[in-house]
């Protein structure tokens, strides 16, 4: 099973490397802004070898996961729940009582994953992607009891 890391401004180029294997060229983040935001107040994130990442923000008890990714080959492996339980023990760790994200209503396997961690959608951002596609808003309380994803 691959190891968690705490990601630093020195996975940035491994990060930006998943991202780009695992989304659109239109949606892909360099290591610059990578490194940028794990330098920013708030802001954590989990690496899993070359699998995948999340990178997520916890401010005044809330927390959002800004990206995750997993590399097209790991998918279906169960790195993407790992990750999803990890971001949510951080923000917990960070005293935030709700985890918020954003994701393509075009991206079933997503959706699939996102709702089977407990998330709901709590609101809707028209046309929010490059590809013109909406965003869902969703969102899932996390206790001590809860961080576990299913």
């Amino acid at each position: 099973m691959t190891a968690l890391l705490a990601a630093t401004p020195v996975h940035a180029a491994a990060m930006a490397a998943l991202h780009a294997a695992a989304f659109p060229p239109r949606e892909r983040w360099g290591a610059d802004t990578f490194a940028m935001q794990l330098a920013l107040p708030g802001v954590y994130g989990l690496i899993a070898d070359a699998a995948g990442f999340v990178l997520a923000r916890a401010v005044a008890g809330e927390a959002e996961i800004l990206t995750i990714a997993v590399h097209p080959e790991a998918r279906r492996q169960g790195i993407g729940r790992r990750l999803l339980a990890a971001a949510a023990e951080g923000a917990l760790l960070r005293d935030a009582g709700e985890l918020f994200l954003e994701v393509s209503c075009e991206n079933s396997a997503a959706l699939a994953l996102y709702k089977a961690a407990g998330f709901i959608q709590v609101g809707l951002r028209v046309r929010y992607y490059p590809d013109g596609s909406d965003a869902l808003v969703m969102r899932r309380a996390i206790t001590s009891a809860a961080t576990e994803v299913a």
